[in-house]
Parts: structure tokens; sequence; C-alpha cells
């Protein structure tokens, strides 16, 4: 993870389609080298607790993440949860590095034991989860990895067909 440039910083907010909030770093670059993933304040500037300590800003991964939303396969995932004991424990697992994550960069009651995603009991939104495996590295999210794996390469295609970085999708549908 690196320190934001202001090059970065113009990047997110052009990708993001509004200045960025609170960044603390880059926590993962995309393939073309453009930021990809934001590790962000748990307070905003505004004093606003913000539980999205990972946030995903790779408009084109945005995109393809979205479609897996779209898809209903949060809704299998968590049913998932209920019937495999091991990957219940896991994701518990991810949790708490999400929460020793953030608390790294400062403690807020409002939002103490709160992760995001819907972690750890049910599977909410998988933008934060993408954003958490690809920052945090493979084997740390379940849900997020296996997120990764169904995207397969298609979404960085795309992505490294435009030099930019920044997409054709403004905005970001994230929680």
């Amino acid at each position: 993870m690196t320190q934001p440039t202001a090059d970065d910083l113009a990047v997110v907010e052009a990708q993001l389609g509004r200045e960025p909030r609170g960044v603390a770093e880059v926590a993962w670059r995309c393939p073309c080298g453009k930021p990809g993933v934001v590790k962000t304040l748990p307070r905003l500037p505004n004093g606003t607790p913000f539980p999205t300590t990972y946030y995903l800003t790779n408009p084109q991964l945005v995109s393809a993440v979205s479609t897996l939303e779209a898809s209903g396969l949060m809704t299998e995932m968590t049913a998932r949860l209920a019937d495999d004991a091991d990957l219940a424990a896991h994701y518990r697992a991810a949790h708490e590095a999400y929460l020793a994550d953030r608390e790294s960069l400062g403690h807020v009651d409002e939002i103490d034991g709160i992760s995001a995603g819907g972690m750890p009991t049910r599977v909410k939104c998988l933008h934060v989860l993408v954003g958490h495996a690809l920052a945090a590295g493979r084997g740390v999210n379940p849900f997020g990895d296996e997120a990764l794996d169904l995207l397969g390469d298609d979404w960085h295609r795309a992505c490294a067909a435009d030099p930019t970085g920044l997409g054709s999708v403004p905005g970001s549908a994230q929680a």
C-alpha cells in the first residue's frame, strides 16, 4: 500500500465522479498502474463514521462486480454460510482482519465491531469483499476471492484497453 499522490487522487476523483473522501492509502493498483482500491479512514473529514475501509474504485471492476451482484450470487453465498462451518469460520476471520485493518487507522466508537459487506453473517456488498481481497491478498476473504475467480480477466482487458484507467462507468455502486 502506498500513500496517494496528487495524481492518484485525481484519478480516483475521475473514477468516482466526485472528490474522494478520507483516502489514507492506495491499497491496490490495477495492472494498468492506476489506483483500483483505496483504504479509507474510519471517520471522514466531515466527522461521519465510515465503515468501508476498502473502497473499490476501478470502474471496469466496479461494473463487473455489479453484474455479479445482479446475478443473485450474494444470496447463494449467504446461504452457504449456514451450511459450511469452515467457510463461515474463514469469513468470520476475514471480518476480524477487516476490523483490525480499520482499527489501525483509528478507533471510531460508532462503528466498533461493524465491518462491511455484510461480514460476518451475510454477503451484502461484493464490491467491499472484492476490494478487501485485492488489498489483503488471496486467502483472506473467501467471498472476495471467489468473486474475483468468477470475474476472470475480462474486466482487466477492458481496463488495459483504456490507458487512463478511468473507463466509461462513472461512479460506484458500493454501499
